[in-house]
């Protein structure tokens, strides 16, 4: 899978829907090696002479780790492709309370218009980032890694696995088509752990992985027994953690999950885990405060 690919259909896309929603865009088709036209219905932006032109600048109001700049981008190319936007910052910089992040010039009712779902993008991924950065480094000096979940904010998975690898944490599976997570009720449709792992591997393409969740040690033993390389601790205290850690001794890559936070992870990863997933970093974010500063530019011409 070529991931730059995807991810730039994915860029794409997320900023149609956004700005479908904010400005109930029509397209004009054109002939397929053409990018599609967009004419905004952004009423308010009729204010504002057709041709004026005009800058903008983006403010961050609070320190964070700096993601989302290429869906920014999209947003303002989409409804004025001739503006120029200058970064004064690179994705996955850490950056400052009130610091400069960039400076867009273009047709001033285009700026306008593009504005909250560019924001929008920008707080949201810049948030994932930030929290995932936060929880890499409380774990550090330890093997563990920092990984996602499926846990994302409709449409935007690929985005905030994004954000995810941009704050310094790993990903697991996109979705259901390219990796197996056996769990719970997995394993009792199938009659148990032993069956459920034969008929994984059978069906499994070449290379992908194959998680197996457990909840109790004797569960872990039989994971093992029957060949487990990923096996997800569910909810395991602390004690128990560590007591898997030495019964697995190195057979398989152990994963724990569930009461993951600020005030418990540190000691999760010192119990020898390889893998802490947290759903939190996508899901329970809190988006980061940005302002976004407009000016008109000296020169106008009429509507």
């Amino acid at each position: 899978m070529d991931y730059q690919k995807e991810l730039d259909a994915n860029i794409q896309a997320n900023v149609s829907a956004a700005l479908l929603e904010d400005l109930r865009l029509l397209s004009r088709k054109r002939h397929s090696e053409k990018p599609v036209e967009f004419r905004s219905l952004d009423i308010t932006a009729q204010l504002i002479p057709r041709e004026q032109q005009g800058s903008a600048s983006i403010i961050t109001r609070q320190d964070a780790v700096l993601c989302g700049r290429p869906w920014v981008d999209a947003c303002f190319k989409a409804l004025d492709p001739a503006c120029s936007i200058l970064w004064f910052a690179d994705e996955g910089a850490a950056v400052k309370a009130n610091q400069l992040l960039c400076e867009i010039k273009g047709n001033a009712r285009a700026l306008l218009s593009a504005e909250r779902a560019a924001l929008n993008f920008l707080q949201t991924l810049s948030a994932t980032a930030t929290a995932t950065h936060a929880y890499v480094d409380e774990v550090a000096g330890t093997k563990a890694r920092i990984l996602d979940t499926r846990k994302t904010l409709p449409g935007l998975r690929v985005a905030q696995k994004y954000a995810v690898k941009t704050g310094g944490g790993h990903n697991q599976r996109i979705g259901l088509f390219d990796g197996i997570l056996i769990k719970e009720n997995h394993i009792m449709a199938a009659g148990g752990i032993r069956p459920v792992l034969a008929e994984a591997q059978r069906i499994a393409p070449e290379g992908m992985s194959i998680q197996i969740e457990v909840e109790t040690l004797a569960e872990l033993n039989e994971a093992l027994e029957a060949g487990a390389k990923l096996i997800l601790l569910d909810n395991f205290d602390l004690e128990t953690m560590r007591a898997a850690v030495k019964l697995t001794a190195g057979r398989a890559e152990l994963e724990a999950s569930g009461g993951v936070n600020h005030e418990t992870v540190r000691a999760i990863a010192e119990t020898g885990v390889d893998r802490i997933s947290i759903g939190a970093l996508t899901k329970d974010i809190q988006a980061l405060d940005l302002s976004m500063r407009f000016k008109i530019s000296a020169d106008q011409t009429d509507v």
